[in-house]
């Protein structure tokens, strides 16, 4: 694998859920490992399932991995370091300031920006010479800092004292006040992470189209704040067998060899790697010894007779969204699971239905034009460009709150306006317009993956706690766009996984953030399984046979209502074969 020629310390491992990279990456650290490197692997992931691949219990503390000499894991708790760094902040004013001036900084960091970069300040001091790790050879993270939180760390120190006088416009850049006292350490963080000689990024991706575009945005701006030394590792890619004859085998591997001759340009000098599909679960240590290898065949696995999949399919969910004549759906998911697809699908049936509906994406990378490859009666179709939204946004604040500023002030206002969250608040004011077309008609958003949804829901809630507090001071009626999402009888919260373990994990911890926004999902949608198939391709039916497991879970542990879409022969593209997704 190019990827671990001579490797540096610092590997980091990045992908969206599903991908395979907490596979790759434990299959690395156990290849390092037997070199004899001392290894320390490291999760900043909130799925994590490092310790369930292991069979160890991990947690927040340096621990050995006894069967495999020479390895050491970490598991950062994003949830529990952002607890640590509010109280950090917020215990040394208690009793000292007014009890609403505490709310309010509470409030300011209860969002997700504050948990990115609270896992941050955790794992910095993994990245610069500590007594905690210099006896490692190689570090690898599973995960890599989000160029998000990367960029609101290399904005200059003078904005704390620009907001303390007033100046600055709402962004999320309070969570960061209580980094000022570790600006060194984090430069230090920074300076390891552009430095090719220890660093090496490893995007991970699949032998899919819309992946592919992401890992190309990834790429793109990671390059863009220092992070050069990029690798790029396809897995989960179907072996070309000349002896294959099942129809959706032949189909998968023809559709890869497509994706794989016109890679998106920004990848194609990339170092690169093909992993092979494997038909076993990537749990337990014989598995990941042979995920980097070609010797799959090597693990027993017991095969199931090939009964397709008794599930309801997405069609039943759409019966039950059309009696209400009008409604938002908003489909949520991580970044490759197919949410514009099953948005698209969504959009096509009830229009078909003869109900008026407006599909609308706030993701980047969706593409709802390609995918629909055409028009349809009562549908119309737009998409939150970001880029649009934010300079409409940022002009809007210089022109007002920028026209009182003096060079200074006003050079200041520009730095906050360049901050990453000031997107979030600009698609924020977008997607709160189109929203109340759900009064009277269907909307359907495919929305930007997990960790952007949650950033426009912090927007959202911060939105609404301000509105509350001035109505209500003035005994005035409001609804505002968060108790629109809270309000089950006009949003339907759609998440969107796939039936392998990560995905579901992630998905569940979703559904978690989003009930703690008071956000009850209504369904989930379970898509491109092979266990809904007729397959007759002895890996593709290993690989069912593993599914059955994780939607089992989703049915009766996760959803409240559910449906599994099939994986095609052929991609989804356009109306026809939409509508038979949405069948079925």
């Amino acid at each position: 694998m190019k990827f671990l020629e001579q490797p540096p310390r610092f590997l980091f491992f990045t992908g969206k859920g599903g991908v395979g990279k907490t596979s790759i990456a434990c299959a690395s650290a156990i290849e390092l490992a037997a070199l004899g490197k001392r290894v320390l692997l490291v999760s900043t992931d909130p799925a994590s399932n490092v310790g369930q691949v292991f069979g160890v219990n991990i947690g927040n503390h340096i621990t050995d991995i006894a069967a495999v000499p020479n390895l050491s894991a970490l598991e950062i708790d994003p949830q529990a370091a952002a607890q640590e760094y509010r109280n950090r902040i917020v215990d040394p004013v208690r009793g000292k300031l007014p009890d609403s001036i505490v709310k309010g900084i509470e409030e300011q960091l209860s969002g997700v920006c504050t948990t990115e970069i609270a896992a941050f300040d955790e794992f910095t001091a993994l990245l610069i010479d500590s007594r905690q790790t210099h006896d490692y050879d190689h570090i690898l993270f599973d995960t890599a800092p989000t160029g998000h939180t990367i960029r609101l760390l290399q904005l200059p120190g003078a904005w704390s004292g620009f907001l303390e006088a007033g100046k600055g416009d709402a962004s999320c850049l309070g969570p960061l006040a209580g980094l000022e006292k570790q600006r060194t350490q984090y430069q230090a963080a920074l300076d390891a992470l552009a430095d090719s000689a220890r660093t090496r990024l490893i995007l991970v991706a699949r032998a899919q189209s819309a992946t592919l575009r992401e890992v190309a945005r990834t790429h793109e701006e990671l390059s863009a704040i220092g992070l050069q030394q990029q690798y790029l590792v396809i897995n989960g890619i179907m072996p070309l067998n000349d002896y294959e004859t099942d129809p959706l085998a032949v189909a998968i591997q023809k559709r890869e060899q497509t994706t794989l001759n016109n890679i998106p340009p920004a990848l194609v000098n990339l170092p690169r790697d093909l992993v092979m599909l494997k038909a076993f679960n990537l749990v337990g240590l014989e598995a990941l010894r042979l995920l980097l290898t070609d010797k799959a065949t090597a693990i027993a696995i017991h095969l199931e007779p090939n009964a397709k999949l008794s599930a309801p399919n997405l069609s039943t969910l759409v019966n039950e969204i059309a009696k209400d004549e009008h409604g938002l759906m908003m489909l949520m998911g991580k970044g490759g699971v197919g949410k514009t697809t099953i948005a698209a699908a969504i959009a096509v049936d009830l229009a078909n239905r003869g109900l008026s509906v407006h599909l609308t994406t706030s993701d980047p990378a969706a593409h709802l034009s390609e995918t629909l490859a055409g028009s349809l009666e009562n549908l119309t179709v737009s998409r939150i460009d970001p880029q649009a939204e934010t300079e409409r946004y940022r002009q809007h604040v210089l022109e007002t709150k920028g026209a009182k500023l003096d060079a200074q002030g006003r050079a200041m206002l520009e730095e906050d306006l360049r901050s990453p969250c000031t997107e979030e608040i600009a698609v924020f004011q977008a997607f709160s317009r189109v929203i109340r077309e759900a009064g009277k008609k269907f909307v359907v958003m495919d929305t930007a993956p997990t960790g952007h949804t949650l950033l426009l829901l912090d927007a959202t809630g911060a939105y609404h706690r301000e509105v509350a507090r001035q109505m209500d001071s003035a005994g005035l009626h409001y609804t505002t766009p968060m108790m629109q999402l809270q309000d089950s009888k006009q949003t339907k919260v759609l998440i969107v996984t796939l039936a392998e373990t990560t995905p579901v994990l992630e998905a569940a911890n979703l559904q978690e953030d989003l009930r703690r926004a008071g956000i009850e999902p209504w369904a989930w949608v379970i898509n491109s399984s092979v266990a809904a198939t007729t397959t007759t391709s002895s890996l593709l039916r290993k690989r069912a046979n593993n599914e059955l497991k994780e939607i089992d879970a989703v049915a009766k542990q996760y959803a409240k209502r559910y449906a599994v879409v099939p994986l095609h022969i052929s991609e989804p593209i356009g109306m026809e074969k939409l509508q038979q997704l949405a069948a079925g």
